[in-house]
């Protein structure tokens, strides 16, 4: 009982596009019901990277809501997807019904992931 407990990191698991780019990325602003936006999903095919930028001012309701913004990109990657098809995906599945879709004429480029990030959480 007195015993640290030891955690082994497991090899695999599911496939994920990486995190990181220095590269231009495209990307889409992802907003509510209400219209205020509450993230951005960003890609880039030669790193085969993309991710969720959560916007910290939409508070607790758009961090939840990134995780379906997560999924999707994660389920793209396993499907063997190029992360900008997934942005694809994603413009032509969104609808504005649902708790948040992607904001119609919004896929812009920039620089780098790390500017998305920063629109996302200015300081």
């Amino acid at each position: 009982m007195n015993e640290d407990l030891l955690f082994n990191e497991a090899p695999g698991g599911p496939p994920r596009y990486s995190h990181l780019s220095n590269k231009p990325v495209q990307y889409l602003t992802v907003a509510d019901r209400r219209g205020q936006v509450i993230g951005y999903v960003w890609a880039n095919d030669e790193d085969d990277a993309a991710g969720w930028a959560v916007r910290k001012a939409g508070g607790d309701g758009a961090f939840n809501e990134g995780s379906v913004w997560a999924i999707k990109l994660h389920d793209a990657k396993a499907r063997g997807i190029a992360p900008t098809a997934a942005l694809a995906e994603m413009i032509q599945e969104s609808d504005p019904t649902r708790s948040s879709h992607v904001v119609p004429g919004s896929l812009t480029e920039a620089p780098n992931a790390d500017v998305v990030r920063r629109l996302a959480d200015p300081i």
